[in-house]
């Protein structure tokens, strides 16, 4: 049944909390290494997963689901969440996360380029002024607004951050495909994702003998990041008749996140990271508002 009260509260908490998310990042970066703090998060998320799944009478359907198209599902695994969080992990751990945090937020814009080449959808004017300002933002975020120069602070840093936009676009164009119930998936993507993030982990052989804190940072990821936020979003978008009303308030979290990171970690915020982050909101907002986007998919973080 729709509830516009119901899917306000879950979308509201669902933002709110992914705008932590960049905080938890950098606090678990602190002890854990990148491949550690994705084995914590996917397994705590995993974990999270299958108890919702149990308590909604989903969890049947998980190996039937795999088994209707395993190569299918075997390789969004390994997009998301191997691949993307682990790219997305490093970049953060490269760059303060004031910076890593927009720029992996012009995933949208990058969807829109990539759903020309890989869907056949036609690029409008107002998609072209959204790409624009879109990545002018990521050239003043990543500069810090010195164009001209184009110096940054870690070009690898920014390099693996703008592939993690390629990559979760690539994710969302694979899932117009999926049939199965979003839960169900993403559950899935976790299960096939998991060994491998620890074989990779005992490979790098980094210590485990981390504090109380950092293990609770990398737990809240994997709750919060991945697993409980994500079912929120999803409640919030079949609850409510009016889709583009609750997807505009993800547009709320980045500018959230800023706050955060200054208050509880103390990272300064340059301004060219606001006026950055403006810009490609506004592209993102002009797109939406004009004509919302023919890509299918369930928009969040």
């Amino acid at each position: 049944m729709k509830n516009e009260k119901h899917a306000l509260i879950f979308g509201c908490s669902a933002v709110l909390l992914w705008s932590t998310v960049a905080t938890a990042f950098k606090l678990t970066l602190e002890e854990f290494t990148p491949i550690q703090m994705l084995t914590v998060a996917i397994f705590v998320s995993s974990l999270v997963l299958i108890v919702i799944c149990y308590s909604q009478g989903k969890l049947n359907q998980v190996k039937t689901t795999f088994l209707s198209q395993p190569f299918y599902y075997f390789a969004l695994g390994l997009l998301n969440p191997l691949a993307y969080y682990l790219i997305l992990f490093k970049s953060y751990d490269l760059l303060p996360a004031s910076q890593a945090q927009p720029l992996n937020y012009s995933w949208a814009i990058t969807l829109t380029l990539m759903a020309s080449v890989f869907l056949g959808q036609k690029i409008r004017k107002q998609d072209w002024i959204a790409c624009i300002l879109g990545y002018l933002g990521v050239l003043v975020i990543a500069t810090k607004g010195d164009l001209l120069s184009l110096e940054f602070d870690s070009p690898l840093g920014v390099a693996l951050a703008l592939l993690s936009t390629i990559l979760w676009a690539g994710y969302w164009i694979l899932n117009t495909r999926n049939k199965a119930d979003p839960v169900v998936g993403v559950l899935l993507g976790f299960l096939i994702a998991l060994p491998f993030s620890i074989i990779l982990s005992l490979y790098e052989g980094a210590a485990w003998d981390k504090t109380t804190q950092g293990w609770f940072a990398a737990s809240y990821v994997g709750l919060f990041e991945m697993g409980i936020t994500f079912v929120l979003w999803l409640s919030a978008l079949k609850a409510t008749n009016n889709t583009a009303r609750i997807s505009n308030l993800i547009f709320i979290s980045p500018f959230i996140s800023l706050m955060l990171l200054a208050t509880i970690i103390g990272e300064t915020i340059h301004p060219s990271t606001l006026i950055g982050l403006a810009m490609i909101v506004a592209g993102l907002m002009f797109q939406q508002l004009m004509n919302p986007s023919n890509v299918e998919v369930k928009t969040y973080k």
